[in-house]
């Protein structure tokens, strides 16, 4: 007889519930390419990037300012300016949530 692909698998267990508007809001912001590989490289960064985000993409300034505002919102990074220039850093508390609502799915 056919083992059917329906109904619960024992195997995978959640350890928590999950906020799934929260979730869907963060992934939402990760659901362009350019997003990813600006949020990528602040990962990659560490600290603050004082730098030019049109070195890492090669899009328009008011582009890549457009999606560092959706990153923004959802939580992901953060941003903070002062008299010359702007820094940007990954919010870790922020991704270490996306991993575990990941991980719970």
């Amino acid at each position: 007889m056919p083992k059917s692909c329906c109904g619960p698998n024992p195997s995978i267990t959640r350890t928590s519930a999950i906020d799934v508007d929260d979730l869907a809001r963060m992934c939402k912001a990760l659901a362009h390419p350019a997003r990813v590989r600006l949020f990528q490289h602040l990962i990659d960064y560490g600290d603050c990037y004082f730098g030019s985000l049109t070195d890492v993409l090669l899009l328009a300034p008011s582009t890549i300012s457009q999606h560092v505002s959706i990153l923004k919102e959802a939580g992901l990074i953060e941003g903070s300016a002062d008299a010359q220039r702007v820094c940007y850093c990954v919010n870790k508390e922020r991704l270490q949530q996306l991993k575990a609502a990941i991980g719970n799915l």
